[in-house]
């Protein structure tokens, strides 16, 4: 029997079941279905065959894995949208002077971020609007870094503009 033929037969035969693993674990139907098409796209374009007695096990914990993976990423985006964004800071400013002072201040700030990763993941974030995934990509780093970096570079903005 070929690859793809025994994939069919794996998808079929364990979607439902991958399907409500995910759907347990995200609570996001459209995510679980992605996650589960996702873990089967992978296998077709590797061109991996799976043993009959371990692929079971394999789809069960590539699913797992993947909800993992994903619920982290989600988890540092909320920790950022919740607690790092500076559209607030804007908000009270009603003069035309002060705001254009504030702007200046802010682009001033942006040209001083340390270390020079800080200033280039929150222009991908916050301007190119890409995901903590897409630019961790982008700069050969982990989701995590992409967080610590933005969260640096949050922090030193906010200093720098907390007297203006």
């Amino acid at each position: 029997m070929n690859e793809r033929k025994q994939l069919e037969l794996l998808f079929h035969a364990n979607y439902r079941r991958l399907y409500l693993l995910a759907s347990m674990m995200l609570h996001d139907e459209a995510e679980s279905k992605d996650i589960v098409h996702d873990v089967f796209a992978r296998l077709m374009e590797c061109g991996r065959s799976l043993q009959d007695s371990t692929a079971e096990a394999y789809l069960t914990a590539s699913v797992r894995n993947r909800c993992l993976n994903r619920i982290r990423s989600m988890k540092i985006q909320k920790r950022v949208e919740r607690g790092y964004i500076l559209d607030h800071q804007m908000d009270d400013c009603t003069d035309p002077a002060a705001l254009e002072a504030k702007l200046n201040a802010m682009e001033s700030g942006l040209a001083r971020l340390r270390p020079p990763q800080c200033r280039e993941v929150l222009k991908l974030h916050y301007h190119d609007r890409l995901t903590f995934r897409q630019v961790a990509m982008r700069l050969n780093v982990s989701e995590t870094m992409v967080y610590n970096y933005l969260r640096s570079a949050l922090r030193q903005l906010r200093e720098q503009l907390k007297n203006l």
